[in-house]
């Protein structure tokens, strides 16, 4: 039985294989020497790299929250499970990211790498599902899935970082797309610009880690900044799932009154 697909998953499957032959042929990528080499070093009640491992915490509750919100909506099956992948995702990105931070080294990145993997796959499969189809936000999702696991298998093994760099960053063109074009009927109504927006700066503040730390007199360092703003890009999301909660209940509370008002 031949598949067929719409022009707009062409479209993606090719963008896809482009990402997929840069990630395996192009020129190696050598982690960065001062990889672990955070500015805040503070020890508080016994905690190593206190603020870097303690601001992951954002991480758990937006996942708890996630899906908690995600039990009341309902959703197609494809985003229910993007979703859910998404944000049990960020619970075991609170994990993983404190148990490196607690201890930064290669073996704790790769465990890091691989937490965020999950809810990777998650997000973007749920963008997909509402921007494209969702088989293709399924497809998405899973293949992210092995794919950004594979990409951190292959840094652990031979130090090039490439791949975990283009399943960073590949979704980026993704979620500039998805700021600027309406959903498909029936997706969840999240703001993607502002998911965008909380990812930018997130990386803003990491990439200034030592400047943010000298610029808050010591307090806070642009790492510890950076876990707390990467949690909020799940806001827009819990958002979409409160507000069509929300949606279906006005609905059932307006069909009420019809549904027990007396025959003529």
């Amino acid at each position: 039985m031949r598949l067929s697909l719409t022009r707009t998953e062409w479209l993606l499957a090719l963008a896809a294989s482009a990402l997929l032959l840069v990630a395996l042929f192009a020129p190696a990528l050598a982690q960065p020497p001062d990889a672990h080499g955070f500015v805040d070093q503070r020890v508080l009640w016994g905690v190593p790299h206190a603020l870097d491992v303690l601001s992951n915490l954002p991480f758990a509750i937006a996942g708890w929250l996630g899906l908690r919100a995600l039990r009341r909506a309902s959703v197609s099956p494809t985003q229910r499970a993007c979703a859910r992948l998404f944000f049990a995702g960020l619970l075991v990105v609170a994990v993983g990211s404190s148990w490196y931070h607690w201890l930064p080294n290669d073996l704790g990145l790769a465990i890091d790498r691989a937490s965020m993997s999950v809810a990777f796959a998650g997000l973007l499969g749920l963008l997909v599902a509402g921007l494209v189809s969702e088989r293709a936000g399924a497809c998405t999702a899973a293949a992210l899935l092995v794919l950004a696991l594979a990409s951190v298998l292959v840094w652990s093994l031979t130090g090039n970082v490439l791949p975990w760099a283009v399943v960073q960053f590949g979704g980026m063109p993704l979620l500039l797309i998805a700021a600027w074009l309406p959903p498909r009927a029936g997706a969840l109504p999240v703001r993607w610009s502002l998911v965008l927006l909380a990812y930018a700066l997130a990386k803003l503040f990491e990439s200034n880690d030592a400047l943010v730390f000298a610029a808050t007199g010591e307090l806070l360092s642009g790492h510890s900044l950076k876990h707390a703003v990467a949690a909020l890009a799940a806001w827009p999301v819990i958002h979409a799932l409160v507000t069509r909660t929300r949606g279906q209940n006005a609905e059932a509370i307006g069909a009420a009154p019809l549904a027990h008002a007396p025959h003529a």
